[in-house]
């Protein structure tokens, strides 16, 4: 059984990959092919021709036309065949489906569902994004050898952090320190407070805090796979309002997970951060240390996932840190059982960016 949610936005693509080449990506098992026409505009086609299933990612792009390279049939950006060498008549199955785009956050979102349901506005929205005194990093991409649930769990975890990025952004003070979970239309919350603790390394690294810090983090999970965590620092013992955390070292970090097959995952992440905003050499340290975070993660999880495969089970032992990933799979399976009754004539939902 599938665990994929189908109406939903995920990113096939940053911007910069997708040209005047034909680009193959697996989103949701299946075959996928993304060029841009002439004019710029990106389009996506199943990477199969319906003669003998070769890929057509394999052939040429011709204007905004592709040509197979097994046996030269020619397909618009409809994915209509346009023509057949040899024959003047083209068969009423000569076609493969195009999905939506939409371009938002220098990505290429793909609708993978019912195509009546693609409404952009219900892409994620990225607080902050292009305005000044938020440093920007983006385009950047991990493949996880892992089911995307797997890393869901994890990016409504925070205890984890502790343990598993000791050396980045997580140290020994948050160990015994409770998780709240708050659940609402189409996302789940996991947040703590660690109070009076010194700072993990990332912020001893790009702060200036000369004693005590109180450290927050917030996981956002909007479904079905889209991860945004809210993190920072203040001065222990201030007011945690907006203002100061806005004036303490904060950053959002978002993680678009585009599963690829049942067991591998895209990993597409973008972050934001208040503090040097425009010195490149800190967005080139803080890529690193975020990008050894998150292959810290990749690493686990995929232990996790043969494991999973190895014995058939997907945990033995339950505990209190499970809430927030338990809420997200439920939800999943909620949102695959509209998905179903749609696909037999009945309701359907659209899945929401909402914000908290």
């Amino acid at each position: 059984m599938t665990t994929f949610v189908r109406n939903a936005w995920y990113v096939a693509a940053w911007r910069h990959e997708v040209d005047r080449h034909l680009l193959a990506r697996t989103i949701l098992g299946e075959p996928v092919m993304l060029y841009r026409r002439e004019d710029g505009q990106p389009v996506a086609l199943v990477d199969r021709c319906p003669h003998k299933l070769a890929p057509l990612s394999l052939g040429e792009l011709n204007g905004d036309h592709v040509q197979c390279g097994y046996h030269g049939m020619t397909f618009d950006c409809a994915g209509r065949c346009i023509r057949v060498p040899g024959q003047s008549a083209i068969p009423p199955t000569a076609r493969v489906r195009a999905y939506p785009l939409h371009e938002r956050y220098n990505a290429v979102w793909i609708w993978m569902g019912d195509p009546a349901l693609a409404d952009p506005a219900a892409i994620v929205d990225v607080p902050h994004y292009g305005e000044s005194g938020w440093g920007l990093i983006d385009g950047q991409y991990l493949h996880f050898r892992s089911n995307y649930l797997n890393i869901t769990d994890n990016l409504v975890d925070p205890a984890h952090t502790t343990y598993v990025h000791k050396n980045t952004i997580g140290n020994a003070a948050g160990e015994d320190v409770g998780v709240t979970v708050e659940q609402g239309n189409a996302h789940v919350l996991a947040y703590r407070w660690i109070r009076n603790a010194p700072p993990v390394p990332l912020v001893a690294r790009m702060g200036n805090f000369r004693g005590m810090t109180d450290r927050w983090q917030y996981y956002y999970l909007h479904l079905p796979s889209t991860s945004y965590v809210d993190f920072g620092s203040i001065e222990a013992g201030l007011e945690p309002s907006e203002a100061n955390k806005d004036n303490g070292l904060r950053s959002f970090s978002f993680n678009f997970l585009t599963p690829e097959t049942e067991s591998t995952t895209h990993y597409f992440w973008l972050h934001l951060r208040n503090y040097h905003a425009d010195d490149p050499q800190v967005s080139a340290d803080v890529t690193s240390l975020m990008a050894l975070t998150f292959q810290e993660d990749a690493d686990l999880l995929a232990l996790v996932q043969r494991e999973q495969e190895r014995t058939g089970v997907r945990e033995y032992t339950r505990l209190a840190i499970d809430n927030a990933p338990a809420r997200i799979r439920r939800m999943i399976q909620r949102l695959q059982a509209t998905e179903s009754e749609a696909a037999n004539g009945q309701s359907t939902t659209l899945i929401n960016g909402d914000r908290p």
